[in-house]
């Protein structure tokens, strides 16, 4: 009779224990088991294990330049680097793709937009995408770092200090 609906939880239901926020950038590899939310920007990788039931969600704000790998992925944002999608693939209406798609399964809304080539993977071809995922793990452990205008400024004092060679 006076029953709490809200106490029911959907089983199927995300749940996001990491938040990159709209004011933060990351730079540098991400390797996440549950769920993942970006508003923000990502330079690096992101990679879950495909084992688990992992979610990457990137939002309309959010913007991630390198590769993605995990079981289900949301685009609404900006993505530049291929993306792989072991079990689901959702692009909402303002996703923008600059790399290849590679997805089991995949739902993509009008105006979401892919720039470069689309893949699909039946069950034995996510050994393949698995694969690659370990492999990127085994590679990446050090952190990018990236170039700033100050790294290009130094760069160009200590080439300046060193004098020219001249032949006689």
């Amino acid at each position: 009779m006076f029953s709490d609906k809200s106490k029911k939880t959907d089983k199927n239901a995300v749940r996001y224990d990491t938040l990159i926020s709209t004011k933060t950038t990351v730079v540098g590899d991400i390797t996440v088991t549950g769920g993942l939310h970006i508003d923000g920007e990502v330079r690096g990788n992101l990679m879950a294990d495909l084992e688990s039931n992992a979610t990457i969600r990137i939002s309309e704000s959010g913007q991630v330049t390198g590769q993605i790998s995990a079981p289900n992925i949301i685009i609404n944002g900006s993505v530049h680097g291929d993306v792989f999608a072991s079990s689901y693939l959702e692009l909402a209406g303002k996703a923008r793709i600059k790399g290849d798609v590679h997805y089991e399964r995949m739902e993509m809304v009008l105006g979401a937009q892919i720039n470069g080539q689309i893949h699909h993977n039946d069950a034995s071809d996510n050994a393949a995408v698995k694969s690659n995922n370990l492999a990127s793990q085994k590679n990446d452990t050090k952190p990018k770092r990236s170039s700033t205008a100050a790294d290009t400024t130094e760069a160009v004092k200590s080439t300046e200090a060193i004098s020219p060679v001249t032949s006689q």
